[in-house]
């Protein structure tokens, strides 16, 4: 039996995609075509399971003769990248045994001696600020210590200090709204526990934040990749998935997202707002690096949160002190509507009951007036820096390497020269030294293996370092020379 296509692309969408394929390379016109698909089903940007379009249709769109569409599709048959059945159409696949993502990105490799991590995009912590902050909320702990210490919605102080943060973006918010998790992965987790039964549908962007992706994998949803395009959110893409998938709820990374970096528009906020409410599906926006704008004007005028758009219970926020401050904390919040905080803190007790008092009220202290702008000044600037290394590395050691440079967030999402594959280069380039993430692993059905993920979190001597070595390895699978560079003394953290 055929299986129930995520979607169909249309034919529009497809001719849009495949650009000016006749060009890009020799032999007939079949096989060039065969091509093009292949690469849009590999690079992510169709996915799998999606019904293509009629041969009828999509020569007529393309300007080809039925002939050359129908002997595409039957490479692509023999290839294993498409399945038909007569009378249910035609959809993408990949060729059976090929692996898929079983696993997110939390890396071990840094506890491995003279391993470089670049599998995590998240920095040390800001000083002085966090151990002023720290200090302060041990004095006041006392204050404290006389109750029992379980708060399932967490401390008062904090969730008003969360609520002002958002009230002071452009989206007025009172603490009722909010509910302070363990990290952003404990906010995600208890939404889905609320949200998402299973083998329900979940809509995804693809690619996607791989440690979310195990999460939903985890709870038993079934992803929907919905491709992002070059510079942003399809539109047409997503109101189509939610009209023919019917997906529960849908996560998404509009600020900085992660790992692409990209920024939605508000335009952009508006129109799945609206498709999502006219679908009734929950929309999961995780703004965890909200805070990492690296474009001093652009920070003047960020985007509203996804949430300013709606005015119904659509839209689920969640939030991190991981990202703008430290990991070490792991304190995350979600902002929803006061009667869906309330459900979550009723079935938070069967998880991990509360978090803890102690850095509940640091992140309290980060996030005064007072403090938060020195700090974020000082985050900006350290990650500015950083990204400005990585790229200068990367465009000098692996020019063939192409990406876009973003103005937030802490990774850059990187295209590797051909016949440089994102998973074999990961397990290659752990035996030169390195820990990266590939491209597969931030996707829904193995593919993305011409792209992986590099953060810009370390210092810039270390950047460099992990680059010089990640180039050795992608020479040792290409055969090619590495670009000759010194191998610099750096103290790895």
């Amino acid at each position: 039996m055929p299986p129930s296509p995520r979607a169909a692309v249309g034919v529009a969408q497809l001719d849009r995609a495949l650009g000016d394929w006749q060009r890009s390379g020799a032999g007939p016109a079949y096989r060039t075509l065969a091509g093009g698909l292949r690469t849009l089903v590999l690079d992510g940007r169709v996915p799998v399971e999606t019904r293509l379009p009629a041969e009828r249709e999509l020569s007529a769109a393309l300007g080809v003769s039925r002939t050359t569409v129908a002997a595409a599709y039957e490479l692509l048959r023999t290839e294993g990248f498409l399945s038909s059945r007569r009378g249910a159409g035609s959809w993408t696949a990949l060729p059976t045994g090929r692996a898929m993502p079983v696993a997110g990105i939390s890396p071990h490799a840094a506890a491995s001696g003279d391993v470089i991590d670049l599998g995590i995009a998240a920095m040390s912590a800001p000083e002085p600020w966090l151990s002023r902050a720290m200090a302060a909320a041990v004095a006041e702990l006392p204050a404290w210590t006389s109750t029992h210490g379980d708060f399932p919605a967490g401390l008062t102080v904090l969730r008003q200090a969360v609520a002002d943060r958002y009230t002071a973006r452009g989206l007025p918010t009172g603490p009722e709204q909010i509910m302070i998790t363990t990290g952003a992965s404990g906010a995600f987790s208890l939404v889905m526990r609320q949200a998402l039964g299973p083998a329900e549908r979940a809509a995804v962007e693809s690619p996607s934040f791989a440690n979310a992706l195990q999460a939903l994998r985890y709870a038993g949803g079934r992803a929907v990749p919905v491709p992002l395009l070059d510079d942003g959110w399809d539109l047409e893409a997503w109101a189509r998935t939610l009209r023919d998938a019917a997906p529960r709820l849908a996560y998404l990374i509009p600020d900085f997202h992660n790992p692409t970096g990209l920024l939605m528009s508000e335009d952009e906020r508006r129109a799945l707002v609206a498709a999502a409410r006219s679908t009734g599906t929950l929309l999961v926006s995780d703004e965890t690096t909200v805070d990492l704008c690296l474009d001093p004007e652009l920070a003047a005028r960020m985007p509203r949160p996804l949430a300013a758009f709606d005015h119904g219970g659509t839209v689920v926020t969640l939030g991190s002190a991981g990202k703008t401050f430290w990991g070490g904390l792991r304190i995350g919040w979600i902002r929803a509507t006061p009667e869906l905080i309330r459900r979550l803190a009723g079935d938070r007790a069967s998880l991990d009951v509360s978090s803890p008092v102690l850095e509940q009220l640091a992140v309290r202290h980060l996030l005064a007036p007072e403090t938060l702008p020195e700090v974020l000044a000082h985050q900006r600037d350290r990650v500015r820096t950083q990204r400005d290394a990585l790229v200068e590395a990367v465009r000098e050691l692996l020019p063939g390497w192409t990406f876009r440079i973003p103005q937030g967030g802490l990774s850059l999402w990187v295209r590797t020269a051909a016949g440089v594959s994102g998973s074999a280069l990961a397990t290659t380039a752990e035996r030169h030294g390195v820990w990266v993430g590939s491209g597969p692993r931030f996707g829904v059905d193995g593919v993305l293996e011409r792209f992986v993920r590099l953060p810009f979190a370390q210092p810039p001597e270390v950047t460099r370092e992990a680059v010089r070595r990640l180039a050795a390895a992608a020479a040792s699978l290409t055969g090619a020379p590495p670009v000759p560079t010194p191998a610099p003394e750096v103290t790895l953290l």
